[in-house]
């Protein structure tokens, strides 16, 4: 049986090495490793708990070493950031357990002559305690809520120091898995019935034809999924597909559409009539849609490899655009918070790449058609502002609709959405 502590080691040195998605890099292991439903429960609440928690694991652990923490061997970083995390955060797991767990690892490492050191470290914390700083400024926000200050510092410009608070406080809690209901092939209540015998419990949201699980069970593998009537999506992201409400034998562009969670929710909108074409640059991410369109029996979507940056003159005449362009993603860091970690410096150009995807997209709209602009981040740079730019330079669009969903508001991913429709 593999070892839950070394299966989440292994995938957050690979997170941290090679910039891999977490929930990727966690499921290759569960996968390729034989864990019971209790080790695969520690082993993700020690990824996901270590993930979320570095800066402040970091704060600590570097009032105890004398060196940069850059300059401790990677394997020992890791290993004494997963046992302070249980030390910190896992009340049921005793300290001295996760202390003698984090020894065991290095010792059996090639690094095995730091176990000293490893050892060392965490025994002087258990000895001489954990010191925290007191919320007062942005960097202690930082440091409480393991969140980096250029984040923090533009959700304060944003929303305001309490709402950034709060929400950097949700932002670590446990998000939900929701389900959409396929409505093309069955309902809340039959998929709630089909569900129980499976012993998958669920509860309803204020978001019609969505359900919330009970428990952390993966329902990708239950018959209920592999029979195509759901698929896993937000209630926000639900939500946005309503605000466009695509509707039957309509024609509608998703021109970022992958892995196509809107797309189907569209579809099922259509009730599987009109046509939707869904786009993606890369056709590995296209061919996921075409894959799940099959399993849910949708058979209104073509799905292309697109480019969205560049003008595709065989796009016209569309009822209807879903523009979901690519974002910092700052929304949904609850989900995979490895992205709160990377640098500023690569959202760089993402308001140019935006911009151009949703001027390209309004080239395509046909007259008193709709586009839904839409990113899973909550910086207004990437959200207000590229509206406010794109209809003070297209006086014959009209907003009908705006609205960004805060997760310690919504109880949701953070999204935005806004809603033109061509008037002239």
């Amino acid at each position: 049986m593999a070892n839950a502590r070394k299966i989440a080691l292994n995938a957050l040195c690979d997170v941290r090495s090679g910039g891999a998605y977490s929930n990727i890099t966690l499921n290759k292991y569960f996968s390729e490793n034989d864990l019971s439903a209790t080790d695969k429960s520690l082993a993700t609440a020690l990824f996901y708990g270590v993930l979320d928690r570095t800066i402040t694991l970091d704060f600590v652990l570097s009032q105890y070493i004398k060196t940069s923490l850059k300059k401790v061997q990677p394997l020992a970083l890791e290993i004494l950031r997963e046992a302070l995390y249980q030390i910190m955060y896992m009340d049921k797991i005793p300290d001295s357990a996760a202390v003698n767990e984090a020894v065991k690892l290095i010792k059996n490492s090639k690094h095995k002559h730091l176990s000293g050191f490893v050892n060392g470290v965490l025994r002087s914390i258990l000895r001489e305690g954990i010191k925290l700083p007191n919320i007062s400024d942005s960097k202690s926000l930082s440091v409480i809520y393991s969140c980096p200050e250029w984040i923090i510092k533009s959700f304060i410009a944003d929303y305001g120091f309490e709402n950034t608070t709060q929400l950097l406080e949700y932002s670590l809690h446990t998000p939900p898995v929701t389900l959409r209901v396929n409505t093309l092939k069955t309902n809340v209540t039959d998929l709630t019935e089909k569900l129980l015998k499976e012993n998958i419990s669920v509860c309803s949201t204020k978001v019609e034809n969505a359900l919330e699980i009970v428990g952390g069970i993966d329902v990708t593998k239950s018959a209920s999924y592999l029979n195509g009537l759901f698929h896993v999506q937000d209630i926000s992201s639900q939500t946005v597909v309503s605000v466009l409400a695509p509707q039957p034998n309509e024609n509608v562009l998703d021109i970022c559409a992958a892995p196509g969670g809107k797309t189907f929710t569209m579809a099922q909108y259509m009730k599987n009539s009109g046509k939707i074409t869904a786009c993606d640059l890369y056709e590995k991410r296209v061919g996921l849609i075409q894959k799940g369109a099959n399993r849910l029996g949708i058979t209104n979507i073509k799905v292309m490899q697109n480019d969205a940056t560049a003008i595709n003159n065989t796009f016209e005449n569309f009822d209807a655009i879903l523009c979901d362009v690519p974002c910092s993603g700052l929304g949904v860091i609850r989900r995979k918070p490895e992205i709160k970690y990377k640098d500023i410096t690569e959202y760089k150009d993402i308001t140019l790449i935006q911009s151009k995807i949703l001027e390209n997209s309004a080239k395509y709209l046909k007259q008193n058609g709709r586009i839904l602009y839409s990113t899973c981040t909550l910086r207004k740079c990437e959200n207000e502002d590229i509206i406010q730019r794109f209809l003070d330079k297209h006086p014959q669009y009209e907003l009908k609709y705006q609205r960004t969903f805060m997760p310690h508001i919504d109880g949701s991913d953070g999204f935005y959405c806004a809603l033109l429709q061509k008037s002239r």
